[in-house]
């Protein structure tokens, strides 16, 4: 589920096409035949693309906006490049699919990986190691070439005006924005970028990672890769652990980090809470949910974040 935050938009987007199990069915019959008597199952939609589970080994991804498909391209030119230095399986795709019978983009059929999104079955806090360890060997410097996201990865303050407006709604409508998720905000704001840009996720919040009896399996929606920031990323510590020492020993294992570098990840932890419980509130319980909780825990942190 990918979270595209172009504006103030303050609900999920809608769906720019239909798309539906008989649309993937088409799809296969004309594409890939031999994979058309697979059973189709609907999972889920995101912000930018629908999910069908194919059979019991795979899973269809269709961009449901014009702004996905060149995300699902980006995962489908550049997952591969990279899958094979990562210690949690993510979806590299199996079967590529092109534009046909009216439906205007590109399209993946992917590996199923086994797991709930974390929102729904947290990781033990133990999988904290496993995720720093993820995220040191994800964050390796890009090529020259790698796709530019002027969403992800980029200075805060190139993000603070599609924030403020969402900020003062949410302060009209619950106590979640507090005097200490004010103060790290705009610490986060000045905090300057003292890393070179490497690879990122982009948008590693719950929804996009897996879990399965509580160990991190899979991580997913990769339509936001690209270079830039790696605080990015390292928000997700708040998004998916509770407990403050879980979240100490996956900064430990992801190694040494800056001062400012904690302070920008605050920051995108903020960012990332704020757009998922305003939105939340409007249309989608569990988007406010982890906005929610990922505030809360801030808060609570003090003046450490931590």
């Amino acid at each position: 589920m990918s979270l595209n935050d172009a504006g103030c938009l303050a609900q999920t987007p809608a769906a720019e096409v239909s798309i539906d199990a008989a649309l993937v069915q088409a799809l296969l019959h004309y594409q890939h035949p031999d994979l058309a008597h697979l059973a189709i199952t609907p999972v889920d939609a995101g912000w930018d693309n629908a999910m069908f589970r194919l059979g019991d080994g795979l899973l269809v991804r269709l961009p449901r906006r014009q702004i996905a498909a060149a995300l699902i391209e980006h995962e489908q030119t550049w997952l591969p490049q990279i899958a094979g230095q990562l210690p949690i399986a993510v979806p590299t795709p199996y079967r590529l699919g092109a534009p046909a019978l009216a439906y205007p983009w590109r399209w993946s059929i992917l590996p199923w990986i086994a797991g709930n999104t974390a929102d729904l079955s947290p990781p033990r806090p133990a999988q904290a190691k496993r995720l720093g360890q993820f995220l040191r060997a994800l964050h390796i410097p890009a090529p020259p070439n790698a796709p530019v996201n002027p969403f992800r990865g980029v200075p805060l303050g190139q993000r603070a005006e599609a924030i403020v407006e969402r900020l003062h709604r949410l302060r009209t409508k619950t106590a979640l924005i507090s005097p200490a998720i004010q103060a790290h905000w705009d610490a986060a704001l000045v905090a300057p970028i003292d890393t070179p840009p490497t690879w990122i996720h982009g948008d590693l919040h719950p929804r996009n990672i897996l879990v399965e009896g509580g160990l991190l399996t899979g991580i997913i929606d990769w339509g936001d890769l690209t270079s830039g920031d790696r605080a990015t990323d390292l928000a997700t510590v708040w998004m998916l652990f509770g407990d403050r020492n879980a979240r100490l020993e996956a900064i430990a294992a992801y190694g040494p980090v800056s001062e400012a570098t904690l302070q920008r990840a605050l920051g995108w932890a903020i960012f990332f809470g704020v757009v998922l419980l305003d939105t939340g509130l409007v249309d989608h319980p569990r988007h406010a949910m982890i906005g929610e909780q990922t505030l809360r825990r801030i808060a609570a942190a003090g003046d450490s974040g931590i």
